[in-house]
Order: structure tokens, then C-alpha cells, then sequence
């Protein structure tokens, strides 16, 4: 009788200690994504418990893209070989079958399409058979859009610093950030250059169907364009084409690069690329060498510079960049990652400097001869060093003439290449869309019990099983 009374009573109190205080939780994220960029620059700590890869050839840094390998598409596979063997090294052998793999490719191979339709189909072949011969599950190769890079971007911006849900371990649930806390996101590399932000709400006019999204069950509509041969090495190119053909001569000034700096670039060189090989009447001297000589005019250069950009086609309107091309003003912070980030990082201005120090350190910085900066740079490259100059001035171009940030605005705009500890850029939204990790839907409710009611409870049904058994024995 006693062992039936302690049973019954064991089994009310296990009853009532399961029932009370349960809660509606979601489940905290598990899901741990890589990315791989080749050269691969990455840790290979950054690159543990994978469940999806992808791999991007970024055009702003140093390396040959895949489609540099236009004439020798084999070696473009060959290329990703040195990231595809740091990946094998870091995931577990038993899950490697098991990990999706993808190859986005963005603006220089969307130029070598406009060019030369054939040889991109081929590249694109070669870099998929070599990466089919790795034990992972590969699920395609294929260029990406300009406007998808930009919505990339932005994707993986807000999702490393939990602007969309942010799971809250003390309440055990997910929040949902005020608007605010949406941040814009600026690329700049090679060949193209894209900016993406959420603008006031029905500023927008024409929406693209890349500018729409529902991520943990809230919309978001933002503005993301991106200018296809405004990257920084095609305006380079541009800029080198347009100081020639205004001067028709073999030896050139050339105001961005510093003083004393000369080089040597041939005119058949403009034809590799479709943002420099139309036919220019003013260039007359057929595909001979020309001389730029540089003068370090920092002046002269950000004026000629402004003079790659078609202003004068929007007229007196603020809702528009250059070329005709709408915008709406810009809203809130932004990240400015890739060229931006690298180039304002060799100058030192990457820590949240006023609008007025970044002219003058820029301004300062193109009035250095070569001699000057060669012998305080000793192991920056040769060729990267001389362009510095441009690409600064071109950056400040770009975010203030075109993208129309102001004196005040410039203190929104953060230079970084990390978010929290991981790297910025479009492949992480690239896999986050092509896995579906962030769902339409807002993270899905449990029941959940408070951890130490749940361990007592679960004492007591224990003790009454094993009062059950006891009493069947006896």
C-alpha cells in the first residue's frame, strides 16, 4: 500500500512539473556556412563544419580571375584547385559527399560573355569538371547577375550582423530589428561596382524582381544596381584610353600617377575588353606603344576622372547617379567592402575619418613622387602601388558625385571587410539563397520547458518507473 501511495504520488508530481512553466521557443541557429574565395585567402579555421561552399574569384584583389583564362580555359580549372584542397583538408572526410558546392562567377566573366559567348561557355565547363572531380556535391557554376551580386552583398551584410531575426538566448526566442538597423551595402571591384540599401519607404519607382525579398517572414524591398565596366581596373583602362585619345600622342601626361612613374601600354590592349574597345575616331596611331607619364596632379586627376561619367544626362535631378540611371536618396549606414575597403586601408583611412581628412590625405598621397612612394612602400607591388592615386579619387567620384553622399552622410559609410568575424562580400548570400538557410518564414515555434524544472521532473518519473517495477516484483 505505501508503494502504491509513493507511486501515485510520484506520478502527480511528475505530471505537474511537466506541464508548468512551458514556453514558446525557437531554436537557436546551428547552420555554419564557407565560403571560399580563390587565391584563397581564408583560415582554415574559418572554413570547420561546413555545410555548403561556394567559390568566387574577387576581382579587387590580386589574382587572375577565371576569366583572364579565356585562351587556356584549362587552366581556369586548375586555378580553383588550390581552394578546392583547402576545403578537403578542413571538412571531415565522412561529411565531404555530402557538402554542396557552388561556382558563382560576376562581372569580368558577364564582360568575357558580352565578348566572347564561346569561350565563356567553355571556361564555365572546365572550372565545373575540375571541381566534379572532388568528393563533394557540386551543384553548378553559372555567372551572376549584376543586380543579384549587389543583393548578395546586402544579404550577407545584414544576416553576419543579425539585422534580420536575432535569436535572444535570455528569452529564448527571436527578435525582429527595428528597420533601422538595416544596413546598405557598396561593392566595388574589377569590372563592376553595385550599391544596394533599403531607400524611404515608395521612393522607389520600377522595383526588379532582384530587389524583392521575404526573409523570416518579413518583406523587404530594396533599391540594388550595379554598373557593369565601373570597377576599378576598367576604369582604370578607360581613363588610360581617354588621357590618350585627347592628347593623340605617344608619350601622355598622366595626372594619377606619381611623378617620375612611367608606362608603357599598347593600344591593342583597349580591344580586350568591351568597356574600352569601341572605335574612337581621336585614337589614330593604330595599335602602337604609348608612354604615360606620370605627374602626380591630384587635381588634374579628379578631374579627369570625373570626365568617365556621364553627369549631364540627369540634368538638375537628385534621384539619379549618371547615365540616366535612377536612384533614390541615399538611407541609413552602409558597409563599403572590396576595392573600397582595400584601397582606403592602404591609405590609413578606414578608422572613420571626416569627409575633409579623406580629401587631404588623398590629395597629399598624389602629390608623392615615385621615388617617395616606392622607397616607403617596399612591399607593396610595383603595379599597384603607381594607381593608388586613381583609385581613390575615383571612390570619392563614385560615393559623391554619383551615389550623392554628403558631408553628413560620409559618417554613415563604415570601410570594413568583416562583420562580426566573418568576411563581407556576395558569396555567403550567394549560398544562403542557393541552400535556402534563411526561409521565408519566420523561425517556427516550440514548446520548450525551463531547464531545471525539466531535469527534476524527469528525476521523479524515473523514480516512479522505478517504484512501478518494484511494486510488480514484489
Amino acid at each position: 500500500t505505501a508503494i502504491v501511495g509513493a507511486l501515485i504520488a510520484l506520478s502527480v508530481i511528475a505530471l505537474v512539473l511537466s506541464l508548468v512553466k512551458i514556453e514558446d521557443v525557437t531554436l537557436p541557429p546551428t547552420v555554419k556556412m564557407m565560403g571560399l574565395t580563390a587565391p584563397c585567402p581564408l583560415t582554415p579555421t574559418s572554413l570547420s563544419q561546413a555545410t555548403a561552399i561556394s567559390l568566387s574569384q574577387p576581382d579587387s584583389l590580386p589574382g587572375q580571375g577565371i576569366s583572364s583564362y579565356a585562351n587556356d580555359p584549362l587552366k581556369a580549372g586548375d586555378s580553383l584547385r588550390e581552394c578546392l584542397d583547402k576545403a578537403l583538408k578542413v571538412i571531415p572526410a565522412a561529411k565531404q559527399r555530402d557538402v554542396p558546392a557552388y561556382l558563382g562567377a560576376t562581372a569580368g566573366m558577364r564582360l568575357l560573355r558580352e565578348q566572347n559567348s564561346s569561350a565563356t561557355d567553355q571556361v564555365l565547363a572546365e572550372v565545373a569538371k575540375t571541381m566534379q572531380e572532388y568528393p563533394m556535391a557540386f551543384k553548378g557554376a553559372r555567372i551572376l547577375t549584376g543586380e543579384e551580386e549587389g543583393a548578395y552583398g546586402w544579404i550577407t551584410i545584414n544576416y553576419l550582423l543579425d539585422s534580420f531575426t536575432k535569436y535572444s538566448p535570455k528569452g529564448h526566442t527571436w527578435v525582429h530589428p527595428e528597420a533601422a538597423n538595416i544596413l546598405g551595402a557598396l561593392d566595388l571591384g574589377g569590372a563592376s561596382t553595385q550599391i544596394s540599401f533599403m531607400p524611404e519607404e515608395g521612393s522607389v519607382i520600377n522595383w526588379n524582381e532582384a530587389s524583392k525579398f521575404t526573409l523570416y517572414g518579413y518583406n523587404y524591398n530594396i533599391y540594388t544596381h550595379s554598373y557593369l565596366c565601373y570597377g576599378q581596373n576598367e576604369m582604370l583602362k578607360r581613363l588610360a584610353k581617354e588621357l590618350i585619345a585627347v592628347r593623340g600622342e605617344l608619350g601622355v601626361d598622366h595626372p594619377c600617377y606619381p611623378k617620375d612613374y612611367n608606362e608603357t601600354v599598347s593600344l591593342s590592349s583597349f580591344r580586350a575588353s568591351p568597356c574600352t574597345n569601341r572605335t574612337d575616331p581621336r585614337l589614330t596611331l593604330g595599335d602602337r606603344n604609348v608612354t604615360l607619364e606620370g605627374r602626380g596632379n591630384a587635381s588634374g586627376c579628379l578631374a579627369a576622372i570625373k570626365k568617365l561619367f556621364n553627369f549631364s544626362a540627369c540634368g538638375q535631378s537628385q534621384d539619379c547617379t549618371f547615365d540616366g540611371v535612377y536612384q533614390p536618396p541615399v538611407r541609413g549606414q552602409f558597409i563599403a567592402f572590396s576595392a573600397f575597403y582595400y584601397n582606403f586601408k592602404f591609405l590609413n583611412l578606414t578608422e572613420g575619418q571626416s569627409l575633409a581628412t579623406v580629401r587631404e590625405t588623398i590629395e597629399h598621397f598624389c602629390t608623392r613622387s615615385w621615388e617617395d612612394l616606392s622607397s616607403s612602400y617596399p612591399e607593396e607591388k610595383p603595379e599597384r602601388l603607381p594607381k593608388y592615386c586613381a583609385n581613390a579619387n575615383y571612390i570619392l567620384t563614385l560615393l559623391l558625385d554619383a551615389y550623392k553622399f554628403s558631408e553628413t552622410s560620409w559618417n554613415n559609410i563604415f570601410f570594413q571587410m568583416k562583420a562580426g568575424s566573418a568576411d563581407v562580400g556576395w558569396t555567403l548570400g550567394y549560398m544562403l539563397n542557393l541552400t535556402n538557410m534563411i526561409p521565408a518564414e519566420a523561425p517556427v515555434r516550440m514548446k520548450g520547458h525551463v531547464p531545471s524544472l525539466w531535469a527534476v521532473a524527469v528525476t521523479f518519473i524515473i523514480f516512479t518507473l522505478a517504484l512501478g517495477l518494484a511494486a510488480l516484483l514484489l
